[in-house]
């Protein structure tokens, strides 16, 4: 079934607190990879609404392996006059002959499943991909880019540490093969700020943790979504492990808008940490989501915890966002969820 709309009050919420971003961008051509994915839905039906309520003139072309597909997936944006899709692969396709100003690289399968059964396919797609972005950038005379990284190149979070600040240095173990997402992210920021350096470009990094919202997969590795799935089918909320890791939670709608406030007013050469500091155990995220359903449903947490175990943390701190840009997090985690579960009841009626 095709993916709805997203509902107009969210893209409003992007509108409202990126309003004084865009006036730069009026008339600009922007240059997108991952369009088609989780960022990329919210990325495209943000760019249309505020191009349409702000008359700016802008357009996109948006590099997707199979445009039909999405066509199919979201007729919606298919259709929408100032999109236009390229179909390739973001190892090498064939660059087109336009100008761009402004070039939002998110392409990179977010897949656990890959990363731990082709660790080296993860990180040739990130790196290779990252390689041939940047030679288009140049290509196309881009003067600002948007690199969408991750808090996984930050490596496993001190039990120490409640927040991860972008001045930690820690990183992956480069030895073990289920590193090469965090390495492959390393690696790729590393290669996009000395490029930017080189050719007189502005490149700015948004290292991403864990979000909500609608178009959020309900089927892989995102607890969240597994949560709200088994909600959506009255279920039973399952928890896998011990509920012990601890994760926080940033609606969509808000990360749309830091994303589009780094790409615009980030400094160069800069990492914005992008997510929520507001934490919880991955037990209370499943108490949190189960309670929605009325009666609240039962959840189920399949292994005890191991005595003296350190816990286990995914969590920013993203004071630079706040003091740097005025970012801040506007959607709290029950309406966040609370407004995915609205979303998706509204597109299964």
């Amino acid at each position: 079934m095709p993916a709805r709309p997203l509902f107009e009050h969210d893209l409003d919420h992007v509108l409202d607190h990126t309003r004084h971003c865009w006036d730069e961008a009026k008339g600009a051509s922007f240059f997108i990879t991952g369009g088609t994915g989780f960022f990329g839905m919210w990325l495209l039906e943000s760019f249309c609404h505020i191009n349409q309520r702000l008359n700016l003139g802008m357009s996109a072309t948006v590099l997707t392996r199979s445009p039909a597909a999405f066509a199919a997936k979201a007729p919606h944006l298919a259709s929408e006059p100032c999109l236009q899709f390229l179909q390739g692969d973001v190892r090498n396709f064939k660059f087109p002959t336009e100008s761009f100003q402004y070039l939002v690289h998110a392409a990179t399968a977010a897949s656990a499943h890959l990363n731990d059964t082709a660790p080296h396919e993860m990180l040739n797609v990130i790196v290779q991909g990252t390689q041939h972005i940047l030679e288009f950038a140049k290509h196309a005379g881009i003067q600002k880019l948007l690199l969408t990284s991750s808090g996984a190149v930050y490596g496993p979070q001190p039990a120490h540490l409640s927040h991860l600040s972008e001045d930690y240095l820690g990183a992956p173990d480069p030895l073990l093969p289920a590193s090469a997402y965090g390495e492959g992210k390393r690696v790729a920021e590393h290669l996009c700020c000395v490029h930017a350096s080189q050719n007189a470009y502005e490149a700015k990094i948004a290292r991403c943790f864990a979000f909500v919202g609608p178009h959020l997969p309900l089927d892989t590795h995102f607890a969240i979504g597994n949560f709200i799935r088994d909600v959506m089918q009255g279920d039973t909320v399952q928890v896998g492990g011990d509920g012990t890791p601890c994760r926080s939670y940033l609606h969509a709608a808000d990360l749309a808008v830091w994303l589009w406030t780094i790409l615009l007013q980030g400094k160069a050469g800069r990492a914005y940490n992008v997510g929520s500091e507001d934490s919880f155990t991955i037990g209370e995220v499943a108490a949190l989501v189960a309670q929605i359903y009325k009666p609240p449903l039962k959840v189920a947490i399949a292994k005890q915890p191991e005595p003296g175990r350190p816990v286990q943390r995914y969590v920013p701190s993203t004071r630079r966002a706040k003091e740097e840009l005025g970012l801040r997090t506007l959607i709290g985690p029950d309406a966040a969820i609370r407004q995915t579960i609205a979303w998706l009841t509204k597109g299964r009626s």
